[in-house]
């Protein structure tokens, strides 16, 4: 019971960290579970270990894919995510917690608004990357969280 009660914290850490990112929030849920499973040493724990890989592995791959279509189809380019992501990371450590956000939709917007030269084109493209970034914390969230969701199964059945 102590190490459900351990494994379950990691995975909620990891969701945590998925939603603020501070740490590799899925690897840590994936790390928890597997830890769970080698523990257990039961087929259902392999079977529960190889689910949770393959929704966060499915995840993960969404994740990259569909944002990165709409970021194309809205045609901004992955410099000005670039940019935005590092004017957010120095976001994070100046204002912490809300920096991250602020800084993103900064700097994808200072960004854009130079390689324009329209404020409203720029707009526009921060926008569509905000709602892509967005949409790619989703993703990740849904994948963990079905992986959390079949190991909660698992250890209430066991």
């Amino acid at each position: 019971m102590t190490t459900e009660i351990l494994v379950a914290l990691a995975i909620l850490v990891g969701l945590v960290g998925i939603v603020v990112p501070i740490m590799p929030g899925s690897l840590l849920v994936l790390g928890a579970i597997a830890v769970w499973a080698f523990t257990t040493a039961t087929a259902t724990g392999y079977v529960v270990l190889g689910t949770a890989a393959a929704l966060i592995g499915l995840a993960t791959l969404v994740k990259y894919v569909w944002p990165h279509r709409r970021l194309r189809a809205a045609a901004v380019p992955t410099r000005s995510i670039i940019q935005g992501g590092i004017a957010g990371i120095v976001g994070f450590f100046v204002i912490p917690l809300v920096g991250l956000p602020i800084g993103f939709v900064t700097g994808t917007y200072l960004a854009e608004h130079v390689r324009t030269r329209d404020r409203r084109a720029a707009w526009r493209a921060t926008v569509a990357a905000t709602k892509a970034v967005g949409l790619s914390l989703l993703v990740e969230l849904t994948g963990a969280l079905l992986a959390a969701g079949v190991w909660v199964v698992a250890v209430t059945r066991m």
